[in-house]
């Protein structure tokens, strides 16, 4: 999830499930990105989708994706050194709540890995 129009540096690309071109503001949402255009049950991507009427303001959802069967899935990325900090937290919980609102009960996170050192 991110403020929506955020002022930092992305990544830009084409995916040929998705209309228009596509805005990747972490290394998370590219990859994931690509593992949805690879997959067959997904028909459409939407990607930075704009959530009206939020109660904790102007954010997007990183992935809105139309499955093949005509229902709707909802993912967010999130780097996991973020998952404890309250802020997060509260707005992953509200996104939840939005969806579920919408009808959408598949929501979920999509969490890099840890990498150990040595």
């Amino acid at each position: 999830m991110l403020k929506q129009d955020p002022k930092i540096r992305c990544e830009k690309r084409s995916l040929s499930k998705a209309i228009g071109t596509c805005r990747f503001y972490s290394n998370i949402q590219s990859r994931y990105a690509d593992v949805l255009q690879a997959n067959t049950d997904i028909k459409e991507i939407r990607c930075n989708y704009s959530l009206e009427d939020f109660e904790l303001g102007a954010y997007t959802s990183d992935f809105v994706c139309l499955r093949q069967n005509g229902s709707y899935m909802v993912r967010e990325c999130v780097d996991r050194r973020y998952l404890s900090k309250p802020m997060t937290i509260r707005l992953l919980e509200a996104s939840r709540r939005f969806w579920l609102q919408k009808g959408i009960s598949d929501w979920g996170l999509v969490i890099n890995r840890e990498v150990a050192n040595g």
